[in-house]
């Protein structure tokens, strides 16, 4: 098992989850971060710690089409190990549905 980011991030980064990850499987891309589920021990630190919401086990159904994705883009994004600057609005995009569609593919700063 392992833990999955999902939409909610998008836009939001926040990264208060990459802090408290004790085996920094968090990777980043340009408006979101991931989990890379090969190196998640799945000790479930980062879920209370994301403002957003958007991290969740691999069980929940709400990951259905996320655990490939963050599969994917850990292999393609740098890691990251310390929290960053969350962008100046992403207070205005939390909790907003549907931004699946604003998900880049560009990898992102560590």
């Amino acid at each position: 098992m392992a833990y999955v980011v999902t939409e909610n991030c998008i836009l939001c980064k926040f990264m208060d989850c990459v802090e408290v990850c004790p085996v920094d499987c968090f990777y980043v891309g340009e408006n979101m971060l991931v989990i890379n589920p090969d190196e998640c021990i799945d000790c479930g630190v980062c879920e209370p710690e994301c403002p957003a919401e958007a991290i969740f086990p691999d069980s929940d159904e709400r990951t259905t089409d996320w655990v490939e994705m963050n599969r994917t883009y850990s292999v393609q994004w740098p890691n990251i190990t310390r929290k960053g600057e969350p962008p100046a609005d992403a207070d205005d995009w939390k909790g907003k549905p549907d931004k699946k569609k604003l998900l880049s593919e560009k990898p992102g700063t560590p």
